[in-house]
């Protein structure tokens, strides 16, 4: 029995390995293009607002293709597995398409073609690569791999940094290659690694297929299941995940403003409030996903969720850079609470294992979502209010997604499923 759990362990280990690299390329290419595209097409267009329009091309796509993909991933059955045939061809086109961009940005039409088709194939297998982690990963212990994961894709926004400081200006084209070799060589290190044919949940996905003489789920049968759900609880963890998405995507995208605002700071050094906070994020991931594991996913998310919204009313009253710096730093560190649970309990919660794909793609729909309302949102109260309490509004959306969150516990409680969660 030692044996059996100590080579579980190394196999877990192993694929949370090559999930985590899979998803530090990707990141990295995403975290770049975030920070260098902008101001390629400022060499263009002269309006802000249509150049942010363009740089959330990507999110919108993302809301449509994520949820089909992943249900096509659920769908595929060939023997390299359900998600490897879709990695093995879009991550290579991907990454020719993230090299292509620097040099499409002499023409606009050209520059904007490259970015919708990079957008396009890239949304097409970031949620089939992130699905991997329960097709392999028993239920108890996916908290851990996904800190894992998280903290994988956290390190790439230092890699981006680091790439703008020190390359961009002198190799502007080069830069972007580097991104795209990661992605090819992870490709390569998972394509010799992963047959995800050999992974549980499939074994078990063509089981019952075989039981039920029936094909998997198609997205709108999957989302009509959790809607017509009596429980709720799948509806209320998606409603949670928009709220908090909305809040943290707030909290991110309005500070620099916040900091020139109401504390004074230049354009540079409100932009840097945040960097300590992304520290506390990658310290506190992986503790909190192994509380998680011993007290219960949904109890540590609701109390790291409070402490995230204490951390914006410290903000709030201590309003000096150290004050909000410090607020920033406690509610990334509860904020970790609910990025590496969430989507786990959202696993757990699927009625079958031939069904993760596309509720990977659902979490993303409702985190993007978050990200797309949630500064709206706020930016509205703060033009009713004044920047002085931005972080107070945040927390007030934060506390929207507690509620939700606590009301699933309560009815995970009723059920014997929610000893699982």
């Amino acid at each position: 029995m030692t044996t059996t759990s100590s080579t579980q362990r190394v196999r877990t280990g192993r694929i949370t390995f090559f999930v985590a690299l899979a998803v530090f390329a990707q990141e990295s290419t995403w975290n770049l293009y975030d920070s260098q595209v902008p101001p390629l097409l400022r060499e263009h267009i002269g309006s802000a607002a249509l150049i942010g329009l363009l740089m959330g091309m990507d999110n919108v796509l993302g809301i449509f293709i994520q949820p089909w993909m992943g249900n096509r991933s659920d769908r595929t059955r060939t023997s390299w597995g359900r998600r490897m045939p879709y990695l093995l061809v879009g991550m290579p086109v991907a990454a020719l398409l993230f090299l292509l961009i620097p040099h499409a940005a002499a023409s606009l039409p050209l520059l904007i073609l490259t970015m919708f088709g990079y957008a396009l194939v890239a949304n097409s297998f970031k949620p089939i690569a992130e699905s991997l982690l329960p097709d392999f990963v028993p239920p108890e212990r996916r908290s851990r791999a996904n800190a894992v994961v998280k903290i994988a894709a956290s390190l790439t926004v230092m890699v981006a940094a680091l790439i703008s400081i020190f390359l961009i200006d002198t190799y502007p084209k080069l830069s972007f290659a580097i991104p795209a070799i990661l992605m090819v060589v992870s490709l390569i290190v998972l394509a010799a690694n992963v047959r995800d044919s050999r992974s549980p949940a499939y074994q078990v996905a063509l089981d019952e297929e075989r039981e039920r003489a029936a094909p998997a789920a198609r997205v709108r049968d999957t989302v009509l299941d959790i809607v017509r759900d009596a429980d709720h609880s799948r509806l209320l963890l998606i409603a949670s995940i928009l709220l908090f998405g909305g809040a943290w995507a707030a909290s991110r995208a309005l500070i620099t403003p916040y900091g020139m605002e109401v504390l004074g700071l230049s354009r540079g050094e409100a932009g840097g409030l945040t960097l300590p906070s992304g520290v506390a994020f990658i310290v506190a991931a992986y503790p909190v996903a192994r509380l998680a594991e011993r007290f219960g996913r949904l109890r540590v998310m609701t109390v790291g969720m409070t402490i995230f919204v204490a951390g914006m009313v410290l903000g709030t009253v201590v309003r000096t850079p150290t004050g909000v710096v410090t607020g920033l730093c406690v509610a990334s560190a509860g904020a970790s609470a609910f990025l590496v649970n969430a989507v786990v309990v959202l696993w757990n919660l699927a009625p079958s294992d031939r069904v993760v794909g596309t509720y990977t793609g659902l979490y993303t729909v409702g985190w993007v979502s978050g990200g797309f309302l949630g500064p709206a949102v706020v930016g509205g109260l703060v033009d009713l209010t004044g920047w002085s309490l931005l972080l107070l509004h945040v927390a007030i959306v934060a506390l929207l997604a507690v509620l939700a969150v606590a009301r699933v516990s309560a009815l995970q409680r009723r059920s014997s499923a929610g000893r699982a969660l």
